[in-house]
């Protein structure tokens, strides 16, 4: 049932130019699904990375990767969502889902609430279609009821509270609505295992007390069984696949027919490359001067050991699951 080809996994960077593969769940057809990033912080520390990813807004803009068309072609044709369709986005950040959504004539409602990059977004996106910036939080919001086709989030649904946030989402989505998460996840694959472990171990010369919690990245066939355990909540696929604390029980008596669809692909960065994404995720928020400054001079040196760029393996990964019939 699990079984996937020796040339499927050594394939995984052509598939990036691909559709991506889709699980259902029912009536379902086997496909590739996701690994996972370091965990959400403690909730003590959500606020500190908020500020942070506030101060780093043209940084996160330049050098976070765009989300993949396949992946939002495929929330739309899940959600049946046409051009004029209203959405909600949480956590939208500098835009760069909000612009995807645009791109494809729906009405967008992009909730942020950092100050500096909804800013950043609004400069880039006012004229870009039809979309209302709201700078809250997801918790603080006031948002219609029943009003929402769908609901996207891209990288973001880890720092809403999980006590409410799924309720949230759900009262906000029409019977039926789509809810769609979009995310880049890290990938043990062969091609990269090697660069992957030099980087996590220069972590562990820099900051080791972060190291220490940095967790070891599952191959697709741990993950999919994992998955597979977790299907009929929603909450709990997203937690599983992210390290996220963030599944909650209730959330499964509000969504239903979680799909889950993946882009594979082989990453090669130059140390300065890598650095930049680096400084634009939460854990920087807790390194010092003197850390950054050398976990840069190590992955220099591992560039420069290496003699090519440093590679790694990531999937961008979309789960989606609707909205059940209100009773």
């Amino acid at each position: 049932m699990w079984a996937l080809t020796a040339a499927r996994l050594s394939g995984l960077g052509d598939l990036a130019a691909k559709r991506p593969a889709v699980r259902r769940w029912r009536g379902g057809r086997l496909v590739l699904v996701v690994i996972y990033l370091p965990g959400m912080p403690r909730a003590a520390e959500a606020d500190r990375c908020g500020d942070f990813f506030n101060e780093v807004a043209e940084e996160y803009d330049r050098y976070r990767p765009a989300y993949q068309d396949a992946l939002i072609d495929q929330a739309c044709e899940v959600g049946g969502l046409d051009p004029g369709a209203t959405v909600l986005e949480i956590g939208c950040g500098t835009g760069q889902l909000t612009r995807s959504l645009l791109a494809r004539g729906l009405r967008v409602t992009a909730i942020e609430p950092g100050e500096r990059l909804i800013a950043r977004a609004r400069d880039q996106l006012g004229n870009a279609g039809e979309v209302e910036f709201v700078n809250r939080r997801l918790e603080e919001a006031s948002l219609p009821h029943a009003h929402y086709s769908a609901a996207f989030s891209g990288s973001a649904i880890h720092w809403v509270d999980p006590d409410v946030c799924w309720r949230t989402i759900a009262d906000a989505l029409v019977d039926g609505g789509t809810l769609a998460l979009v995310s880049y996840f890290g990938l043990q694959e062969p091609r990269s295992a090697e660069d992957q472990q030099a980087v996590r171990a220069a972590m562990a010369r820099a900051a080791p007390e972060l190291a220490a919690d940095w967790p070891t990245y599952r191959d697709l066939h741990g993950t999919l069984g994992g998955v597979d355990e977790r299907r009929g909540n929603v909450s709990e696929v997203w937690a599983w696949l992210g390290g996220y604390e963030l599944a909650r029980g209730y959330a499964a008596d509000l969504f239903e027919d979680t799909q889950v669809a993946a882009v594979p692909t082989l990453l090669e960065h130059t140390a300065d490359a890598l650095n930049a994404l680096l400084g634009t995720m939460s854990f920087s928020a807790r390194l010092s001067p003197r850390q950054r400054d050398a976990l840069r001079a190590e992955n220099h040196a591992l560039h420069q050991r290496l003699g090519r760029p440093i590679r790694s393996s990531t999937i961008a990964c979309l789960v989606t699951a609707r909205r059940v019939q209100r009773i």
